[in-house]
């Protein structure tokens, strides 16, 4: 985290100017995969589930038990690919959906 103070001055519509680029920036960015700083891709809980076979609450619950991590971006909740993925290769899973003791 960088401690250091910067002060600038910018006039009110170089700040505008500034603004509007960066909104523009991020509708246009919208929708697209996020990837986390190490590089992986952030994917939406409705992906999560499709992918897992799962409803949402299934899906909540598991995050709840800590079958699954989840990542908050602002206020969105994301899950990590490579995670949702390992649960298949881990054999995590059994029939329906279930949890393996």
């Amino acid at each position: 985290m960088d401690n250091n103070l910067y002060i600038s001055t910018f006039s009110v519509s170089e700040l505008e100017t500034a603004l509007k680029r960066v909104l523009v920036e991020f509708h246009e960015n919208k929708g697209q995969q996020q990837p986390t700083p190490n590089g992986a891709e952030l994917i939406t809980r409705q992906e999560t589930a499709e992918i897992l076979r799962i409803t949402l609450p299934t899906l909540n619950n598991w995050t709840k038990n800590g079958l699954l991590k989840s990542y908050k971006l602002a206020s969105r909740v994301r899950y990590r690919r490579d995670e949702v993925m390992r649960i298949f290769e881990n054999g995590n899973l059994k029939k329906y959906g279930r949890q393996s003791q």
